[in-house]
């Protein structure tokens, strides 16, 4: 197969929750800087973003109106990109985090899929920088499931260890799920499973279907062990995840200046073992989702004989 029948779809998550300017002063807080940072991303190769957000001043935000102006900011900056939501958070409420789903309607949103110890570890001040439990019952999942599908929103299942890609099983079998998912192996985050290359191997293997199967997947790998979690996926056919969220360096140790820095970079390696970054439209298409100004798969099964009627073949 050659490098133009392999595309890999490279994810972008732009800003998260935790990392500050004073940790890195590439991260985005207004919605210029965001649509900055999603412009550089694209043009390296992003075809989604991964969006948290943040109010002006850099706090992190789940408020409506500050999610509209990030997204509203990048989609007049970039013609077309997937457009991804979180939704986890501790101590936030659910009706907040649902709130803007149902208000904004991303393409996609982060559906966190068990509940876990969540945490960030030191060596250095042997000492964890901080550490707290991430509730996410079956009740919760399944509630996040149905306003999203209901919404024509499609679910990222963020998936922290080989348990978590299990959970999808009795969705699957209910029938709320149905193949083509879009599947996030987390590695690196301490509480979940260890960022080494075999567990990519070991975390693609549990994903229903298969890694070769009809899912879609890729890896989001936790600080600097970063890269050669990405490789590894690259290597197994899988895609991946690059951005100030995720990480902040260069495989060389030096700080990113931009997201566009980081992406560059997982292009590369695509490019290096004979793949390539997908487009923005091929990534759609990969993924199930459609246009911006298309109904989704929901809309038409919902509305067949309109939708037919108005695209004739």
């Amino acid at each position: 197969m050659s490098r133009f029948e392999d595309p890999v779809i490279i994810s972008n998550s732009i800003s998260g929750a935790i990392a500050n300017r004073e940790q890195c002063p590439a991260i985005p807080y207004t919605p210029a800087e965001y649509a900055a940072e999603a412009r550089r991303a694209v043009d390296e190769g992003a075809s989604q973003i991964h969006i948290h957000a943040r109010s002006p001043d850099g706090t992190p935000s789940y408020e409506i109106e500050d999610f509209r102006a990030i997204t509203e900011a990048i989609r007049a900056e970039v013609d077309d990109v997937i457009i991804n939501y979180s939704t986890g958070a501790i101590g936030v409420p659910v009706e907040k985090r649902l709130a803007y789903l149902r208000e904004l309607r991303p393409d996609v949103a982060a559906l966190n899929m068990s509940s876990m110890n969540y945490a960030k570890y030191s060596r250095r001040r042997k000492d964890f920088v901080f550490a707290a439990v991430f509730e996410n019952s079956f009740d919760l999942i399944a509630r996040f499931m149905e306003e999203m599908l209901d919404l024509g929103i499609q679910p990222e299942h963020e998936c922290f260890d080989a348990g978590h890609v299990a959970n999808l099983d009795p969705f699957l079998d209910m029938g709320m799920l149905k193949p083509p998912l879009q599947i996030s192996l987390v590695m690196g985050v301490t509480g979940g499973i260890r960022p080494t290359p075999r567990n990519v191997a070991f975390m693609a293997d549990q994903i229903p279907g298969g890694p070769e199967g009809p899912n879609s997947w890729q890896v989001i790998g936790v600080s600097r062990d970063q890269w050669k979690l990405l490789a590894a996926s690259l290597d197994l056919g899988g895609n991946v995840r690059a951005g100030l969220e995720d990480n902040l360096y260069l495989p060389n140790g030096e700080m990113a200046k931009s997201n566009g820095e980081l992406v560059a970079k997982a292009r590369q390696m695509a490019e290096d073992i004979g793949r390539r970054a997908a487009s923005v439209a091929e990534a759609r298409e990969m993924l199930g989702i459609p246009k911006r100004d298309e109904p989704t798969r929901r809309e038409v099964l919902a509305h067949p004989i309109e939708t037919s009627e108005a695209s004739p073949e």
